[in-house]
């Protein structure tokens, strides 16, 4: 019997990752394809558009190709806020400056906020300007290729730019629009034109949508290209920390989301706008929501660059040793500023620490501090909501790093909070499905997927943590001088 289904594509950082889910819910088929971002300087992180869309392709014509199913929407999204510049004839005018990992628009932001006011730009647009905002971004393109910037005509981030190539469509959702700081007015959900025109004169920016709506229909030609059928719908899709939280159902008032992927993301859903320094507001990926939201620079990061320095031994193998060594890590301490951090530290010029060091400690000692790391970092995270008004209800975690148990349970008995896990945690595509499925059934997240288990917090193990997690606070600011110190000798 062959039967209808959706195919949901994300554009991440490390990987592009595509499901066929049927509309019950049952995926029917996945696949991977692994790429690197390029750095072509210290603080830059770019990515070639055409990578992505390549990748876009590749996977359609694995995950559809033989299948006894007929796809019959398309769901999308992609690491974001991004910045690709495409000229008039959307031909991309550089590769894309990527999210908060990127962090070469400092003296943008500070100008800026001089110029604009950083309380006002916290007022109107819910977030300050950060390593994160893609209006600073597209100021630096304006400032450091001026000869480039006066061709840009077009603004394109991820799924968006899948969009146009799989509908001629050009929107952007308005969440991701929400992320171009200063660009985005929070409180009337529009482009703010006296910012825009500043910021990126001559740019069309693109009109607005809601990350579930339709953006358009499969072109003749795209269909030529990945196999999919002539005239199917394609949602306008959104960042993939946002569609993660669909996938699991986290999109409720109350609801906090946990993304353990290359870099750890959190999402509360907040009943009204709640802004705070060293947070960001955004609206949410559907209407009338809205979200506090936090993101670190990395997580897996650290740990896929520790597994590469021991010379590529299994995840399973690592979790092992991890486990064995126990919690403190037989007395390390690492701050995860690897690549600057976002929140709520705000620092792009902060560094990786690794405290405690003696020739006695072992791979599973340090593979266990860097999840410890990211863990106080989390509980720094919800502290920092939780000041700013949030109202954590309930956690939901999701991603590639909730597999084999031992991460998500350190960070449960770090932050004394339980973790919900959902069926399947694949993420962001089968978010991107799910909404896709919206658009041509009444797909519900639960009836798709429903909860699995619940890791709680061991009393124990929370209260060794707490003295642990006051020496990590102590951490960064004893350091913080010769990180930026080191910092600015990296960056020469």
């Amino acid at each position: 019997m062959v039967l209808n289904a959706v195919l949901g594509v994300d554009i991440g950082t490390s990987s592009s990752k595509g499901v066929l889910v049927a509309l019950d819910g049952t995926v029917l088929r996945s696949a991977v394809r692994e790429h690197v971002v390029d750095r072509p300087a210290p603080g830059q992180v770019e990515m070639d558009a055409a990578v992505w869309w390549a990748e876009f392709v590749s996977l359609s014509r694995e995950l559809t190709t033989g299948a006894d199913a007929d796809v019959v929407a398309v769901g999308l999204s992609g690491m974001g806020p991004c910045v690709l510049l495409t000229d008039a004839d959307d031909t991309p005018l550089r590769p894309a400056v990527l999210y908060g990992v990127d962090t070469r628009s400092v003296e943008q932001i500070a100008r800026l906020n001089e110029e604009l006011g950083a309380e006002e730009i916290r007022r109107r647009c819910g977030s300050e300007l950060s390593s994160q905002a893609a209006g600073a971004k597209i100021a630096w393109i304006a400032d450091e290729e001026p000869e480039l910037f006066a061709r840009a005509r077009r603004l394109y981030m991820a799924s968006s730019w899948l969009v146009r190539k799989l509908t001629g469509a050009y929107v952007l959702d308005h969440h991701s629009a929400s992320q171009a700081t200063p660009l985005y007015d929070t409180e009337a959900r529009r482009w703010y034109t006296p910012w825009a025109d500043r910021i990126a004169p001559g740019i069309e920016l693109p009109p607005l949508r809601w990350s579930g709506e339709a953006a358009g229909t499969v072109t003749a030609e795209a269909a030529r290209s990945t196999g999919l059928p002539h005239g199917i719908p394609v949602i306008t899709g959104t960042v993939d920390a946002w569609a993660e939280a669909l996938s699991v159902g986290a999109h409720r008032p109350g609801d906090l989301m946990l993304m353990y992927g290359t870099t750890m993301f959190l999402i509360h859903t907040v009943r009204g706008l709640l802004t705070h320094p060293a947070l960001w507001s955004t609206v949410g990926a559907l209407p009338d929501t809205r979200n506090l939201a936090g993101g670190m620079a990395t997580s897996g990061a650290v740990t896929g660059w520790l597994r590469e320095l021991f010379g590529n031994p299994g995840y399973p193998e690592l979790l092992r040793l991890a486990e064995a060594s126990g919690p403190g890590a037989n007395g390390l301490l690492m701050l995860p500023y690897f690549a600057g951090e976002r929140t709520p530290v705000m620092d792009p010029r902060a560094r990786g620490v690794i405290a405690g060091l003696t020739l006695s400690h072992t791979r599973g000692d340090l593979y266990r501090a860097a999840l410890e790391a990211t863990a106080y970092a989390v509980r720094h995270n919800i502290e920092v909501l939780e000041k700013a008004g949030g109202d954590i209800r309930r956690v939901v975690a999701v991603g590639g790093g909730t597999q084999g148990g031992l991460w998500t349970r350190i960070v449960s008995d770090v932050t004394g909070r339980p973790q919900e896990l959902r069926a399947t945690s694949i993420g962001a595509c089968y978010g991107g499905a799910l909404l896709a499925a919206q658009l041509v059934t009444d797909a519900s997240v639960d009836a798709w997927n429903p909860p699995r288990e619940t890791v709680t917090p061991h009393p124990g193990a929370t209260a060794r943590y707490d003295e642990l997690y006051g020496l990590y606070r102590d951490l960064y600011p004893a350091s913080a001088e010769v990180a930026h110190a080191l910092a600015a000798r990296q960056n020469r």
